[in-house]
């Protein structure tokens, strides 16, 4: 990672599922002129949520797009399912987009998960063994290719012979995030990544999942240190709490009882109350804070986060 890179980091996981160019640039701009660190995308084809003919992006197009269109805040993508590219050609988009944005793309890679790109485009679906395999291949063959100079590997499902990818990215180590929270995952993380990202979780897991991971590293004989911690979560903050029935009640217009997007709100209330829910995960080494939005944007919830939340929880986080 840069050595500029705050101790702790605040970005919005805004996705891609909008109508518009425009309306997501528009996110973005804001989040940089509300001091964000970074924005995110995912790398779905069709979109998780709201059903099999809603709108979503083309992920690494519009990163392209949108670091070009932002002057600071860092772009990434989160995360790149291993079985959709070929990893040398996910490592020529990477590198291209390092570029165009100046030295501020992240790349995130997982296994994947549900899409609607498989029964919609027959996409594939490699067993999840099998797509573990390949995550540990990619990840060796990025940092390899990333390095500009000649590359060779030979893997179950890859094979280099003599690459070359150049240029080479601007940075020296493009940031390679890594994300999932099971074992294998997590020796992943250990052996080749910057960022391990996950899903919000209760502590107690949180904190079983930080022991994985410290043991994986012991493994791979690195510091635990070296790898920063990325949570993704979501956030309905209000000023005023006489707000929250009729903002709460607007929610639940937008989402079914059912619908898998409940599980991720960390809270719904004040930016004082939203502090408190994260100073726990701060204290178990959460170092970058992903506040996910989904169209309609929350104005009003990425505002407060910004001014209220983000001042509360970074001081005591950077040394002295």
């Amino acid at each position: 990672m840069p050595s500029s890179e705050p101790a702790v980091r605040f970005g919005v996981h805004s996705g891609q599922q909008y109508e518009t160019y425009g309306d997501i640039l528009a996110l973005w701009q804001r989040a940089e002129e509300l001091g964000y660190d970074w924005c995110s995308v995912f790398d779905h084809l069709r979109p998780p949520m709201g059903g099999p003919d809603g709108p979503c992006f083309e992920g690494t197009t519009l990163l392209t797009a949108l670091t070009a269109r932002t002057r600071r805040i860092r772009g990434a993508l989160m995360v790149a399912p291993v079985a959709w590219r070929h990893p040398a050609m996910l490592a020529a988009v990477a590198a291209t987009i390092d570029h165009v944005s100046g030295g501020r793309v992240e790349l995130g890679i997982g296994v994947g998960g549900a899409d609607l790109a498989h029964d919609q485009y027959g996409f594939p679906r490699l067993p999840r063994a099998e797509r573990l395999k390949l995550l540990e291949e990619t990840a060796a063959v990025l940092r390899g290719l990333w390095s500009g100079e000649r590359f060779s590997y030979t893997g179950e499902h890859v094979r280099i012979t003599d690459g070359y990818c150049r240029p080479a990215p601007v940075q020296s180590r493009l940031p390679l995030v890594v994300g999932g929270a099971s074992a294998p995952v997590l020796d992943v993380v250990a052996r080749h990544g910057d960022v391990w990202n996950s899903l919000l979780t209760d502590p107690d897991r949180y904190r079983r999942r930080t022991e994985l991971l410290a043991d994986a590293c012991e493994r791979a004989g690195r510091d635990p240190a070296e790898v920063r911690r990325s949570m993704t979560f979501r956030a309905l903050l209000v000023e005023d709490p006489t707000e929250l029935p009729g903002r709460l009640d607007r929610l639940r217009e937008a989402y079914p009882p059912d619908s898998p997007v409940w599980p991720e709100y960390l809270v719904f209330g004040t930016p004082e109350q939203c502090v408190e829910a994260l100073l726990p995960y701060r204290d178990l080494g959460v170092t970058d804070f992903a506040l996910g939005l989904r169209p309609p944007v929350d104005w009003d919830t990425l505002t407060l986060f910004a001014e209220r939340v983000v001042p509360r929880l970074r001081p005591a986080a950077v040394p002295a």
